[in-house]
């Protein structure tokens, strides 16, 4: 079955080359384009995309307010992935806060384009760790209550420190020794009781409350 996706972009080149970068896969499918946030309600409810490719700066509703009002009013909302210019930008920082389950430069190369709709297609997140600490040391607001009230069990915050490392599902199994499904359970508990919606969220959440550093 292929993966429908959305692309939103106010420049009609970038679109133009992300469509033809995804339509040349077999398991990927271009359903709509738009130029602006305001266009992306209407499309999601019509075309029900798995992803949706968004920018993160445009002219009027941008990336931010999008990714936000399509989280809160879709039932079924898809996995918004950022696409942007600057790694370091706020904006970036705040569409992850928002619920974007990563970003993607466009200058990556077309199998980068592939491989990471692919990956939040499969409902993981496209974690950076440099980049994200990076963000996070720059325009991270602190919230030390907000992993205090979680009430994280000894091995979920071993878990939660291995996520914001960026390690897999199996990469954390094999670092404690125990089945990935055992992984899965656990990260779904933390995702839980952090009331986030994916890795990503968990992660910026674990060093705004400095559980974990961008020091490291």
């Amino acid at each position: 079955m292929s993966v429908d996706v959305l692309i939103v972009d106010d420049d009609e080149l970038v679109r133009i080359g992300l469509r033809t970068i995804l339509d040349a896969q077999p398991d990927l499918r271009v359903v709509a384009e738009a130029a602006d946030g305001s266009e992306v309600p209407p499309l999601v409810a019509r075309h029900r995309p798995q992803v949706v490719l968004m920018d993160v700066r445009m002219p009027g509703i941008d990336g931010i307010q999008a990714t936000r009002h399509l989280l809160a009013t879709s039932a079924e909302p898809p996995r918004v992935l950022v696409i942007t210019t600057f790694a370091n930008d706020e904006y970036v920082y705040d569409a992850l806060r928002a619920g974007a389950s990563g970003f993607l430069l466009k200058r990556a190369r077309p199998a980068e384009v592939v491989a990471a709709v692919r990956v939040v297609a499969r409902g993981e997140s496209l974690l950076f760790p440099a980049a994200i600490r990076r963000l996070v040391g720059a325009y991270g607001r602190r919230n030390t209550d907000g992993l205090r009230a979680a009430r994280l069990t000894e091995r979920e915050a071993e878990v939660l420190r291995l996520m914001a490392a960026g390690l897999s599902n199996p990469e954390i199994a094999a670092r404690l020794v125990v089945g990935v499904e055992t992984v899965k359970t656990h990260v779904g508990n933390v995702l839980t009781k952090l009331g986030v919606r994916d890795r990503t969220q968990a992660v910026i959440a674990a060093y705004e409350s400095g559980f974990v550093t961008p020091a490291g």
